[in-house]
């Protein structure tokens, strides 16, 4: 079968340390052992999970240019992709038998004619790939959490203040004075209650505190709202204190919030409820939510809330709770695998787990060799300027940019290590889960039960009475498998 091989690394470093001629060279014994013609190789250095890749469309395009079946030779999964929206396109070739695709080190090959089993291990491999490069992303957003667990602010500084490098070459947050008399008296005069934001802006002005400053309503009213200035930082919605300059108290925040929102008027407070699909379930025909009640049988019965007023009277159903537990239930049992199965493919995990190990190892050895090189640069600069053949200046500017390169390597370290310990652990994870889904639901209790659904259902509707159950990644595809495979029958027609 004519075939090209694709080699691939994600950075000109990764080349660099670990070229691309290790993947070559065993690809090329591979093809020679399984009578695969090469037609064509392609070794390329780029991300396999950024949205828009060229190397990888080319190679696209040179495949569907063929006029028979092509077969792609790769390392392992994750050197053809780690995104979904490209095995999606590779999937749509294998469907339609332009293409199979061999992973080498997984010892796997998918066609046209794969079973079950296969493209499940396929799937699982590329979303766990993809669940690796998610850590790095989650790894940041982990620094920022940290960063504002110590009292500073992840982003640019809010009206008011304004970025700078410290005496220590570190990002900091100062106040800006050219707006703190400003924000302070906005506070004081609205606080007063004799203000609307139009005639506060007016004072403000003739005050001669609105120099070079655009005062539109929104921005007043931005400033008035942000808990920045009495020493707390909202961030996504939760809040921490801050370590910067408070420019007014917390007692004359408070005031002028209930100034803004007519503190008189009593607040809504919701009454939660034991409803196990509470906030889960949408009208399939109208879009809105599925509201339940308690009647006077003591019965618990949920229903469209016809907010759009689609449905008539006698069009609107209404289905008791027992009845959507049991529809959830059938679907949970069907995630439970055979026990041969899941012991295959937690085999077939540890294997691309293994191959994720080797990237996090090579990504490691770079970037500690890398801080290697910084702390003998760093070494040898002091040992010259004891010597005086450098200036302290030159010193001082030099060694602010290593320490600066220095922390930003420990940091992606730090990152990577997170993203290999994860790995594994999410991968096992999912497939506990799935395998106890239905004993932990019926075992629960009703607020248990409706915790456990959030984490498990997305997107569910409900038809009438039938309820259209809609799991998250990855269960939604663990349950499709499992609906449409014939596990017992798939595994053994692979087992030689």
């Amino acid at each position: 079968m004519k075939t090209v091989i694709l080699a691939r690394v994600s950075t000109r470093e990764q080349e660099e340390g670990f070229s691309t001629d290790a993947q070559m060279q065993r690809l090329r014994e591979h093809a020679q052992l399984k009578n695969l013609c090469i037609i064509k190789e392609f070794s390329l250095t780029e991300s396999a999970s950024k949205d828009k890749r060229e190397n990888f469309e080319r190679i696209l395009d040179f495949v569907t240019s063929q006029n028979e079946p092509i077969a792609i030779l790769v390392d392992t999964v994750d050197r053809i992709t780690r995104n979904f929206k490209d095995a999606v396109k590779l999937d749509d070739l294998r469907k339609a038998g332009k293409v199979e695709i061999h992973f080498y080190r997984e010892n796997l090959v998918v066609t046209k004619d794969s079973n079950s089993a296969e493209i499940l291990r396929w799937d699982m491999a590329i979303m766990f790939a993809k669940s690796y490069v998610l850590q790095l992303s989650d790894n940041v957003k982990r620094s920022q959490e940290q960063k504002l667990r110590n009292g500073e602010w992840p982003g640019p500084a809010p009206i008011g203040y304004k970025n700078v490098k410290n005496e220590a070459g570190k990002s900091d947050i100062i106040a800006d004075e050219r707006y703190v008399d400003l924000i302070k008296k906005s506070f004081e005069l609205y606080a007063t209650g004799n203000y609307s934001l139009s005639t506060l802006r007016a004072q403000l002005n003739s005050l001669g505190l609105t120099s070079n400053i655009n005062l539109s309503q929104g921005f007043m009213d931005k400033i008035l709202k942000d808990s920045f200035y009495y020493g707390e930082m909202n961030w996504k919605g939760k809040k921490y204190p801050h370590k910067y300059l408070k420019i007014i108290t917390k007692e004359l925040f408070d005031s002028v919030q209930l100034i803004k929102t007519n503190w008189h008027k009593k607040p809504f407070k919701y009454a939660s409820k034991p409803f196990i699909f509470r906030g889960l379930i949408q009208c399939s025909q109208c879009g809105c939510t599925i509201t339940a009640e308690k009647s006077k049988d003591k019965y618990i019965y949920y229903h469209c809330t016809n907010y759009h007023k689609t449905h008539t009277k006698e069009d609107l159903f209404w289905i008791r709770e027992e009845k959507l537990i049991e529809q959830v239930s059938n679907n949970l049992k069907q995630l439970l695998m055979p026990e041969d199965v899941l012991q295959d493919l937690t085999e077939a995990l540890k294997r691309s787990h293994e191959d994720e190990s080797s990237f996090y190892k090579r990504n490691i050895t770079l970037l500690e060799q890398e801080l290697a090189r910084i702390k003998s640069r760093l070494e040898q600069m002091y040992e010259d300027k004891l010597d005086g053949r450098i200036t302290n200046d030159i010193y001082d500017k030099k060694a602010k940019e290593y320490l600066n390169k220095r922390d930003q390597i420990m940091g992606q370290i730090n990152n990577h290590t997170r993203a290999d310990s994860n790995y594994y652990i999410e991968a096992k994870k999912v497939l506990d889960i799935s395998q106890r889904a239905f004993k932990v639901f019926e075992s629960s209790e009703p607020e248990e039960k409706r915790q456990f659904l959030n984490y498990l259902l997305q997107n569910c509707t409900l038809n009438g009475r039938n309820l259209d159950v809609s799991l998250r990644k990855p269960f939604d595809e663990l349950l499709v498998y499992t609906k449409e495979g014939n596990w017992l029958g798939d595994m053994d027609s692979n087992h030689d």
